[in-house]
């Protein structure tokens, strides 16, 4: 029979209340179980003294009898001095997903194209600028022209920039989550 010891909730919903109990590790979480050896209050203040209290000799006499704690027991020994916790490293637990990755890429594909459209603008705007310098006759109707399709795409553009602001602020929530 495979022993553990683990957490089995008590209270009410939102209230909870654990139990620190030996039990066969086949047994429902708050299932049967073969003794109560303490309580953990997760409500209570970390600094308090009541908040995890378990009979140190009986989590011995288990523990030399095969017992295994669950991670959140065996930080709570770790913390009495009962047993060793191992710190555990996960490096790729920092790495963003795949999702994530795949966004940030389409937004800089977005910057570079966006980039390249301004510049062709610039070229157009260049060129019409030269064509009004070379027909004296047609520069005020050129300059108008050309101020009316500057306003146009200056307001083109505005619209695209919210678009994206409201596209990346999702991601950068998300971002703050995971910190």
């Amino acid at each position: 029979m495979s022993l553990k010891i683990r957490l089995s909730r008590a209270g009410a919903k939102k209230r909870p209340f654990y139990r620190i109990v030996v039990a066969d590790s086949r047994s429902p979480r708050d299932g049967r179980y073969i003794e109560k050896i303490g309580t953990f209050d997760p409500l209570l203040p970390r600094d308090s003294a009541d908040r995890i209290t378990f009979d140190t000799d009986r989590a011995k006499h288990w523990l030399s009898h095969g017992a295994l704690p669950t991670d959140r027991v065996l930080r709570f020994f770790d913390a009495a001095g009962l047993m060793k916790r191992e710190p555990r490293n996960n490096p790729e637990k920092a790495k963003p997903g795949k999702k994530r990755l795949e966004r940030e890429e389409a937004k800089k594909t977005a910057e570079v194209e966006k980039a390249k459209a301004a510049e062709e603008e610039k070229a157009k705007a260049a060129e019409e600028a030269e064509k009004a310098t070379a027909e004296p006759e047609a520069t005020e109707d050129a300059a108008a022209a050309a101020e009316e399709e500057a306003s146009a795409e200056a307001a083109q553009e505005a619209v695209v920039e919210a678009a994206d602001e409201a596209a990346e602020a999702p991601a950068e929530g998300e971002a703050e989550k995971t910190e």
